[in-house]
């Protein structure tokens, strides 16, 4: 069986993360959700998969290959060209690419899925085929059903009594929305779609397909389902869904490594000593991170692998990415530190570099001074001054 995965994207939300990190490969404690996305299509037998990909699309084809050590078959379409010697990402919109693929050699010959990249999922993927060819759908929508209050971040679906789509309604008011069904990004398709997408443009299944599809009245179906979704759109959802790996609310993300201290999980060869920290769980901490004497870490956070956290440094239900130092007496509380960037969780972020404040929160691999040299070279250049 077929399938399609969505990686073209720039990913301008979930910056400065995807400045160097395609979001496929964001890793949720270690492991990139686009792994998490083949395991699932595997367990349910799509093991022939297609990835169009665009910015930073070799991160991606270096990590996956041909998907062998993941059980399954991999294929990727590049969508952009060379420029003075550099790949630049041209990326064709999600049904573009879908379309790309098809006229270069037709490759979906029978009832396929589409997934975005970027999202962690629990689906019964089984039963949504099933449900998609009892209704003879062309098309068929995997919907959620979210809080009334919160209609307004996502795109909602309008159908039937049938389950057949009327209407779609892009992030409405709560007093307009005329559904609390929101469409997750998961598609169920047959190849005669591909009729419906025009060749050679740039062009999108939300905004433009389906409208299309509801505009032939195509028989296009939406299936409600309750199951496991986490949307990795922007930062504030990655720093929610490593949160809520943390408390295992999502089932099927297992917390790696070993379970030193109840809710306490760490990679190998942590060095710290747990009499002389002050560390509330859940909590995780990567391979070959040192942890001085005095630091405090309260959970839900995690430590990335190589990070040093000084003497008096405070984590508090934030995420921390590999490499990262964070200097004595630093106080991190609900923020995300990826390279030279500290992130709040609302997204904005702070260039720690360009603001002079690297001697916060740095690169691990940079050699630091101890306080002794600090203060010698100190007190010399007081008595430079004074002469």
């Amino acid at each position: 069986m077929k399938a399609m995965i969505l990686a073209a994207g720039k990913g301008t939300r979930v910056r400065p993360i995807t400045h160097t990190i395609p979001k496929p490969l964001i890793p949720i404690l270690q492991k990139p959700v686009m792994e998490f996305l083949l395991e699932l299509l595997r367990q349910h037998g799509f093991n022939e998969i297609m990835v169009n990909v665009s910015h930073l699309a070799e991160e991606i084809e270096s990590y996956f290959r041909d998907g062998q050590r993941f059980g399954v078959q991999i294929g990727y379409s590049f969508e952009g060209k060379i420029v003075d010697g550099d790949l630049v990402g041209e990326a064709l919109g999600s049904a573009g690419g879908l379309r790309r693929i098809q006229d270069f050699n037709p490759f979906f010959d029978d009832t396929f899925i589409v997934l975005c990249g970027d999202a962690l999922i629990d689906l019964d993927l089984t039963a949504a085929v099933k449900y998609h060819k009892e209704k003879g759908a062309i098309a068929t929508i995997i919907t959620k059903s979210v809080p009334k209050e919160v209609v307004s971040s996502y795109g909602v679906v309008v159908t039937d009594d049938e389950g057949r789509i009327k209407a779609f309604q892009e992030k409405p008011s709560v007093d307009e929305a005329l559904s609390t069904n929101i469409n997750t990004g998961i598609y169920i398709f047959e190849p005669e779609i591909i009729n419906y997408i025009p060749p050679n443009q740039k062009y999108d299944i939300g905004g433009e397909l389906f409208p299309r599809l509801v505009e032939k009245g195509a028989p296009f179906y939406a299936v409600n389902m309750d199951f496991e979704w986490v949307d990795i759109g922007k930062v504030p959802d990655y720093w929610h869904a490593i949160r809520a790996v943390l408390q295992r609310e999502i089932k099927n993300v297992q917390i790696p490594g070993i379970e030193v201290k109840p809710g306490i999980y760490t990679g190998l060869n942590v060095s710290v000593n747990w009499d002389k920290v002050n560390v509330e769980g859940p909590v995780y901490i990567g391979a070959m991170t040192h942890i001085e004497d005095g630091a405090t870490i309260i959970g839900p956070s995690m430590i990335g692998p190589n990070c040093w956290i000084c003497s008096g440094a405070t984590v508090d239900n934030s995420v921390i990415f590999e490499y990262s130092r964070l200097g004595p007496g630093v106080r991190l509380v609900d923020k995300l530190v990826f390279g030279r960037y500290c992130v709040d969780k609302t997204g904005a972020a702070i260039d720690v570099q360009a603001a002079a404040l690297d001697w916060l929160i740095t690169d691990a691999r940079q050699t630091f001074p101890n306080e002794d040299q600090v203060k010698q070279r100190a007190i010399a250049e007081l008595l430079n001054q004074e002469r």
